[in-house]
Formats: structure tokens, sequence, C-alpha cells
């Protein structure tokens, strides 16, 4: 099946495949057989129409666009493989030629990885933060296991900072009550913040059966965004009772006997947690060194799709919160206007394209592959993420498969990233290096083979999430 490709720009290119028409009649039999299960012509059985009459009945030309529809993903695949192509859309595909009973001409223009140079991975040097958990941040942990512990105490006082309250709101506009703004006996935390603007300050030293009017903007109802005038009134005032920080308290909240234990045990995992914020921001890091060293350009096509399909969701999760652009940058306190915004997606989007070809070409010079076991770990730090069991993740995959093609990407692309930083020097602000190679799922450090192992005693059967439907897919 000759072919030959046109280079027509960095990023496109324009394939022209000829197929000898017999490669064309298992597609053309399979046809003529859909067709004769579908009709019914007397004088023959069900299914056992000949060729000849469906050609009479349908016109030739009816199976051979059936054969072709079927046949020509087949035939570009091949194309595509010969020359060592590497599409990163759907192709633009046209029949320039068709003989019946001889030959079949067609093209296939569609945008490519383009061709690039990458550098040393050893030539890369970044920075990052110390990890750092001062004694403050354990004492906060601390106090949260406490607050869990403690006890909520009615107290004939005014409201103080901290207080637990009961409320009751009202919201008038041009002296009306509103319905939809109107709630009772609501408990909230004083200088929590997550209420209304203006409320901690209205509160704060009133009794118990005493109201205060003030002024905020709505956040919800129908009326959201807008200004309204919010008499509050205090019904009840607590005050949160902490246990003490000592042995009998770490006995009863944990499974230490000291609370010099309990507080090492918050330190240890606040390490944890910390060392894998730093390695993430690490692999970012590296990641961006990289690609800043490459002249590679992004179709202009794929980047549209992209922009496109990141819009869309933005859109959709804004519907959800029903806010619009504007106030959802208002809120986050963005300085971008909106046209600023849309750009910073745009740039955004042609950088996450930019390194997932950097990712798949190393992973393709390397021959990066994926076996059962990188699939298995995958589901388990899935699940995770999600909160849910392993095994749950696997069946989600088999009610979807096409999600398996996509964490064979996932995996492949942080296997290649895995190399890269393994072979860059990373340093932390103090100037020691971080070392990343034996940082295991829970941010531990230990034996890379310890993983390996803990993945074997998940029971995620290999018979049940199979690698080799996504990696034809992939090739």
């Amino acid at each position: 099946m000759p072919s030959t490709v046109e280079q027509l720009s960095p990023t496109r290119v324009k394939i022209t495949v000829e197929v000898p028409f017999a490669d064309l009649k298992p597609s053309m039999d399979k046809a003529y057989r859909e067709i004769a299960k579908s009709v019914n012509i007397p004088g023959f059985r069900h299914g056992k129409v000949p060729p000849m009459v469906i050609d009479q009945r349908f016109g030739r030309g009816v199976i051979i666009q059936e054969a072709l529809n079927e046949a020509l993903p087949q035939f570009y695949g091949q194309a595509v493989t010969e020359n060592n192509l590497n599409p990163l859309a759907q192709p633009d595909v046209e029949v320039t030629k068709l003989e019946d009973g001889d030959l079949i001409e067609f093209t296939a223009e569609v945008d490519v990885r383009p061709d690039f140079d990458v550098p040393d991975f050893s030539s890369i040097n970044v920075t990052v933060d110390a990890i750092e958990v001062p004694d403050t941040l354990v004492d906060e942990q601390l106090d949260t296991l406490r607050s869990r512990f403690g006890s909520l105490n009615p107290v004939d006082r005014p409201v103080q900072d901290g207080d637990l309250v009961v409320i009751n709101l009202v919201a008038r506009k041009d002296g009306e009550d509103l319905e939809d703004a109107t709630a009772s006996e609501l408990s909230y935390e004083v200088g929590s913040g997550q209420m209304l603007e203006g409320l901690d300050e209205a509160i704060i030293g009133l009794s118990a059966g005493e109201s205060a009017t003030f002024t905020s903007e709505l956040v919800g109802g129908p009326l959201k965004g807008e200004q309204a005038e919010i008499e509050v009134t205090v019904t009840k005032v607590q005050e949160q009772e902490l246990p003490e920080a000592d042995d009998e308290f770490a006995q009863t909240a944990s499974e230490f006997d000291t609370i010099e234990e309990l507080r090492a045990d918050l330190t240890s995992r606040l390490t944890q947690m910390a060392r894998l914020e730093q390695a993430s921001k690490a692999r970012d890091a590296v990641l961006e060194n990289l690609i800043a060293q490459i002249d590679i350009e992004v179709p202009e096509n794929v980047l549209n799709s992209e922009v496109e399909a990141r819009r869309e969701q933005i859109d959709s999760q804004l519907a959800q919160a029903q806010l619009t652009l504007e106030q959802y940058l208002i809120d986050t306190e963005d300085d971008n206007d909106v046209e600023g915004f849309w750009a910073d997606v745009h740039s955004r989007s042609g950088d996450a394209l930019k390194a997932q070809m950097v990712l798949d070409k190393i992973a393709d010079e390397h021959q990066i592959g994926i076996d059962q076991n990188d699939l298995t770990q995958h589901i388990i730090r899935k699940a995770q993420q999600q909160g849910t069991s392993p095994e749950q993740v696997a069946g989600h995959m088999q009610e979807h498969p096409h999600h398996i093609e996509e964490y064979m990407t996932e995996i492949r692309r942080g296997k290649a990233l895995a190399l890269i930083v393994e072979a860059a020097t990373v340093t932390d602000s103090n100037g020691e290096k971080v070392e990343l190679s034996n940082l295991l799922p829970d941010g531990s450090v230990g034996d890379a083979a310890a993983e390996a192992e803990a993945a074997e005693t998940v029971e995620v059967a290999p018979e049940d999430v199979h690698t080799d439907d996504a990696d034809e897919t992939r090739a």
C-alpha cells in the first residue's frame, strides 16, 4: 500500500495513499453481509441475498461507500505508522480516485507533532522552596484535633471573636423583606468570614436576644450580587471549651500514649504533605525549564480546539455556581479583566500542549512502555485522589474503555517526566539537593521497590483491566 507525505507546514502534512481495490474486499464482503441481513427480497432466504442482487437493488456504489467508511481508518492508520507520523487531531480525508476493481486513492490532511530537538536533561537546574513545618502549623493541626473533642457551652455575655452563635437573618430592600434572603437558627463561627461580609463586625458585642443592622451584598437567590439591608438577631452565644493538650488527650484522640508522640506524628504527616507539594513544584519547574529551551510550534487548529474545550468547561462551572465571569474575577480578587482572563487561558492551553508534545516525544525516543504494575499503581493513586477504592476505579474503567487509553497516556507522560526530573538538578532554597527518586505516594521516603510490593497487595485483578487494547489504540 504505497503512500507519500507532503509537508504543508511544520505542523501539518498531506498523506496520499494508493490502495489496491482487492484490499477493500474484506470490507465489501462485510457490507454485503450486513445489507443481506437487513432486507427481505422475495425468492431469497433472509441473510442469503447474493451480492449481484444487492447491486441491482441498491447500486454497487452504495456498497463501495459502506466498505470505504469501514476500511479507510485502517488504511489511514497503516500509512501513519509506515511514515512515522504523530497525528494530533482527526484527519480531513478525501477520496480522490476510485476505479472499481482496480485502485482507490485518498488523501488525508492532518496536524502532526512537529520535529524538534530535546536538550540534555542534565543541563536543567531548578530551585524550589525548602520544606518547613513550623511549630505554629503543628499547633493549628493539634487545635483542629482538639476541637473535634471539645464541648459547646452557652455563655451569658456579649459575642466575642471565635464564639459559635445561633442567629436569625432577615434581608430587606427598599423596606420590604426578601423571602429568599431570610433564614432562622443558623449556626455560625464568629470570625470565620464564611457567610456575609460585615456580619462579624455586626454581631461582635451583641448579647443573646439583641439585633443589629448592616448593609451587605447578597450571595444567593435571584438578587445575588445586589446590596441589601441585613438585620441579624443573636439567639444563642456559645464558646467552645477545648480539652487540655496532654497525655490523657493523646490517649483519647489517637493511638499514642503521650502528647509528645502525637505532636511528632502530626509533624511527620505535615512533613510528608510538604514533601509532596515540594515534589510537585519541582516537577513543574523542571518541565517549564525544559520547554523554555525548546522552539516548538503548536498547530493552530489543535490549539483552538483545546482553548474551546477549556472555555466550555469554565462556562459550565460558572453556570453551576450561578456566577458570571465578571463576578468570579471580583470574588477571587483577580486583577485580570475578562479579555485578560481569556488571553491567559489561551496561553496556558498552548503551554499544556507543548508539554504534552515534549513528553510524548521523549517517551517515544526512550521507548517507554507500560506494564500491568504501572496501571495498578495509577489506579491506586486515582482512588486516593477520588476518595474511593481501587476496585471501583478499575470497574469504572471497564465500563468506559476509552479511559484506559487516557490512563495509559497519563502514565507514559508521567514516566517520561520522571526520567527528566531524575536527570535534572533540583535544589531547595537552602542549597540542599532534593531527592525525588525514592519519594512514595504518601510523601514518605523509601525504597521504590516498596511501592511496587504494596501495589501487588491491592486486589485489582490483571484480567479485569487489560492494556493490550489501549496499546493498540495508542499505536
